[in-house]
């Protein structure tokens, strides 16, 4: 598991309550069927990566497939994270 990924899961249990330990959460549960987070959760998730890793998530890129689990937003941040440093 890679730090995002870690960073990630601890949002999802301490910031948005996830009744389920880190420890038992896997990068490709879903969100929504396994987690258990609603729309507001979604959004909360949204906010927190931004301040988390300095990006900015577009309407474009808040979609059902780059939340769908840990890894794909992960990877959502990576891009987004070496977009923002390839155009600074």
């Amino acid at each position: 598991m890679n730090e995002t990924e870690a960073a990630i899961r601890s949002i999802i249990v301490n910031d948005l309550f996830c009744e389920i330990p880190e420890s038992e959460i896997g990068v490709d549960d879903g969100l929504r069927d396994v987690l258990a987070l609603d729309s507001l959760g979604f959004l909360e998730l949204r906010v927190a990566c931004e301040q988390q890793f300095g990006i900015e998530i577009s309407e474009d890129d808040f979609n059902p497939e780059h939340f769908a689990s840990i890894r794909s937003v992960s990877e959502l941040v990576h891009r987004l994270r070496r977009t923002r440093l390839e155009t600074a």
